[in-house]
């Protein structure tokens, strides 16, 4: 008495069909399977580094170091007006 019967199952799935229609019901089915694939793809690569993080080559200037040596070099000026 306190399970549901294979008909009870049915029941409820032809409502939910009749619901939300056919079509509607496989999309949702192929988004929710690549979300779960896309993370487990995720899981996978989480061990492993990223493609943008190449090795930089010892004396090769990256974006973030020319950006601090331009921080070093420059001169903060205030402005003065004549009376």
């Amino acid at each position: 008495m306190g399970s549901f019967s294979i008909w009870h199952w049915l029941i409820v799935l032809l409502i939910v069909v009749m619901v939300f229609g056919t079509k509607k019901l496989r999309n949702m089915g192929g988004d929710l399977g690549g979300a779960v694939k896309g993370f487990k793809d995720g899981m996978k690569e989480g061990g492993q580094p990223a493609a943008d993080d190449k090795p930089v080559a010892p004396g090769q200037v990256t974006n973030a170091q020319a950006a601090d040596k331009s921080d070093k070099t420059t001169i903060d000026v205030e402005a003065r007006h004549k009376l």
